[in-house]
């Protein structure tokens, strides 16, 4: 479902903190209760600024690990905050907020095991309560007029029943007014829950409810022209402020053809950007006994979900003899070719995962079980237009085109239908154990049992592609139904050795698989011979050293993918002709990450990270969907949009007990922009930092800034260039080109209230 875009592996592969700590427990206040379903056995990592995103202020960031990113990997109470987040967006239904008592960052290979997924996760815990009444008030503004409101109450409505609420209102309009919309992001979510104390601090069993409504531009709004000069550095179109210009037609309209039944319609973009969900979630927990526990988490939640994305083609000038009207009037300068695609669904899932902590002599034992049902009705049209390149675009018109507004080539790229149901049932368990004072072993494996039964369309799209017409084949266009059922499974061996207080060697290795899931299908989806096993092992061994002022460690790590999915469009050089092809590919990333936690005098610290890393392709062919240009074979090439170099330089200090200082530095080396290596765009630098003053015990205050240089931080591919070889990239320099960029230079002023 990330229909048409270029291979996203966007932000860098971060390796690091090579080994875990091991967290037993939420660290909470004594009359505070929070959420722990798996907290006794959970791989977590120190705090990496997971939510300092220079990308999108409303979600995590992304931490990669070399490959290309599956999902946004966000679990609350032991369960995905949203399944997937291909069409049910992650931030219209989650946020860090008041209503969480913890936020972690789960190692891949914990996720390995306990989710199925290698990946970098978020971790999070609800607020449940406290036995006495508290609250807490949190207020954050920007320069350009955002307001965000957030808060909680927690208290006692009897002896052992405690209640929560929490509320969360974001009145965000962006770095510009996009005309059609008052606000960029208009996110609402409400919390409330009460929780019942087992006598005898046995544990505790809680029913939450949340809503949430949202409705946010997401990338329409991050996707602008820019000029390409050649060196791997970019400048703005003259006219056209990178950042705080909107790109989007001011009329806000678009005309397509619904994939379902042919029909021709006109849509405003923002009734087409609504979310709302009710989840309602039960979770327990009961201790037998101080060295035996048992959870049982589970949630139903169902959502309507949609959104519209944007993707572009080449910049060309066009002349009176192309036949472009602006206005009924014949329009000569720059102009690109756009699509857009309307997105929709209803999800719906039903998920349960529990587990059995046993404690005994060395060992920390987990037995686990998940059992994940996720229905989807979803479907995705997509429309073409041209559009002049300057802040508003106008649409443009043809003699041809004008009967449908200028808009044409209805669902011909990356049109998208799906609707069925998968099931992950899966039973895992691990162990850690201390084997001596010095050794320590980490072991655990997972099998799933894995079931998907769909219908969806396995035809090429075309112009006019609709459930019931017919191909130039003569086959009609109606879905078919697929069904899998198969077998994967996880395992993880991570070993610790310390050779004496302060230095200390060790090594890991997990291994994940799975099979094409039901999101892969939307589009035409993989043939029987296609569909294979995926494969993603990840070795990692090194060296670690602490004494008083620093902690630090260094490692080598390998981690591959086998038969990755992809949709990618594919434009034919030099023009605006493009077409939706499926890739199936390997990724292998070789890297060496040294990371430090530095405290070299007292009230200061420093964490630091330095990687070396080399993603290539595997197996990565395109056969040319277009006459006269010769097929590409990218294998050994640089993944696009990786760094191979990668810095985080985060130091902070404290004035007073009260005030504290910090920044934060991200560098991001040299990127490839296409897939012969031949474009690519300079390294550049994320920087936020902030100052925290708590002025009493009841009121804190901060000041932040975000992308402190005013980097453009343009990224992305360059449209058209997909099939460009290095022998022809001097033929680019001072291009025309659309892509993704940073969020400009923004300051934020915060409160937090505490009563």
């Amino acid at each position: 479902m990330r229909t048409l875009k270029t291979i996203r592996h966007s932000v860098p592969f971060l390796l690091c903190l090579l080994y875990a700590e091991r967290v037993v427990a939420v660290k909470e206040p004594a009359d505070t209760i929070a959420a722990s379903l798996t907290n006794a056995g959970v791989k977590e990592e120190k705090g990496r600024n997971v939510m300092l995103n220079a990308s999108d202020a409303n979600k995590p960031r992304e931490i990669q690990i070399g490959l290309p990113s599956e999902d946004v990997n966000v679990y609350e109470n032991g369960l995905p905050a949203v399944y997937s987040s291909t069409i049910h967006k992650l931030a219209t239904h989650w946020r860090s907020d008041a209503s969480l008592g913890h936020v972690g960052l789960m190692t891949p290979s914990e996720s390995a095991i306990t989710t199925g997924n290698i990946a970098y996760s978020v971790n999070a815990y609800s607020q449940l309560g406290s036995k006495d009444f508290k609250g807490v008030v949190n207020y954050k503004a920007n320069h350009f007029g955002m307001q965000n409101f957030d808060g909680n109450v927690s208290g006692s409505m009897g002896r052992n029943l405690l209640f929560t609420a929490s509320v969360y209102q974001n009145f965000d309009p962006g770095f510009f007014d996009p005309k059609f919309t008052n606000y960029s992001d208009r996110t609402q979510l409400y919390h409330a829950g009460l929780t019942w104390l087992f006598g005898q601090g046995r544990g505790k069993t809680s029913l939450l409810y949340k809503y949430s409504r949202s409705a946010a531009l997401g990338t329409m709004v991050t996707y602008a022209p820019f000029i390409y000069v050649g060196d791997g550095s970019v400048r703005e179109v003259p006219g056209f402020r990178l950042g705080t210009d909107s790109y989007c037609p001011e009329s806000g309209y678009f005309t397509y053809m619904d994939v379902r039944d042919g029909v021709v319609k006109k849509q405003r973009i923002g009734d087409g950007i609504g979310n709302s969900a009710h989840e309602i979630a039960w979770m327990t927990d009961y201790t037998f006994s101080a060295r035996t526990r048992l959870t049982l988490n589970m949630k139903y939640m169902g959502a309507d979900a949609s959104y519209v994305d944007f993707s572009g083609s080449n910049i060309m000038e066009a002349g009176a003899a192309d036949g472009y009207l602006l206005d009924g009037k014949p329009y000569a300068g720059l102009t690109e070719a756009r699509i857009a695609f309307l997105h929709y669904a209803k999800v719906r899932n039903i998920l349960l995962t529990s587990e059995l902590s046993h404690r005994a002599g060395n060992h920390d034992l987990r037995l686990g079980l998940n059992q994940w049902n996720y229905f989807l009705d979803y479907h995705s049209s997509s429309t073409k237009w041209n559009c002049t390149v300057e802040p508003y675009p106008s649409v443009l018109s043809t003699v041809a085109t004008a009967a449908h507004d200028g808009f044409y080539e209805f669902n011909a790229i990356g049109s998208e239908y799906t609707k069925g149901h998968e099931n992950k049932l899966a039973l895992y368990f691990t162990d850690d154990w201390q084997v001596t004072p010095r050794l320590n072993l980490y072991y655990g494996g997972r099998v799933e049992y894995y079931r998907m039964d769909l219908d969806q369309i396995p035809l090429s799209r075309y112009d006019g592609f609709h459930i019931g017409a017919v191909n130039h084949e003569g086959k009609r266009v109606e879905p078919v139904h697929v069904t899998k059922d198969k077998i994967n499974y996880a395992a993880t061996l991570q070993l610790k050795f310390n050779l004496n207080r302060h230095a200390g060697i060790q090594a890991d290795g997990t291994v994940a698989t799975r099979f094409p899931r039901i999101n892969e299908y939307a589009g035409t989806g993989p043939t029987a011979e296609q569909y294979k096993r995926v494969v993603i092992p990840l070795i990692r061994g090194g060296v670690s050293y602490r004494n008083d002022w620093i902690d630090a460690s260094s490692m080598v790590t390998f981690i591959s993918k086998s038969n990755n999915i992809d949709q990618q469009n594919v434009t034919k050089p030099g023009t605006q002709e493009m077409k939706t092809v499926l890739l199936i590919y390997n990724i292998q990333t070789l890297g060496w990450t040294t990371t430090a936690e530095i405290d070299p005098f007292k009230r200061f610290h420093l964490h630091a990270l330095f990687t070396w890393q080399k993603p290539v392709y595997k197996n990565y062919f395109i056969k040319s969907p277009f006459e006269g240009v010769p097929d590409l074979d990218a294998d050994g090439n640089i993944v696009k949009e990786i760094p191979q170099m990668l810095v985080e330089l985060d130091p902070s200090y404290d004035i007073t007990d009260r005030l504290r200082v910090w920044l934060s530095f991200r560098y991001f080396g040299k990127t490839y922009a296409n897939l012969t290596d031949a474009l690519y765009f300079n390294g550049r630098w994320e920087t936020f930092g902030g100052i925290d003053w708590k002025v009493n015990k009841f009121l804190s205050v901060n000041v932040n800034v975000i992308n402190i240089l005013n980097q453009k931080g343009a990224s992305g591919t360059i449209s058209g260039a997909e099939l460009l070889s290095k022998e022809e990239a001097s033929e680019y320099a001072n291009h025309y080109m659309s892509g993704n960029y940073l969020r400009p230079f923004t300051v934020e002023f915060g409160a937090k209230i505490n009563f």
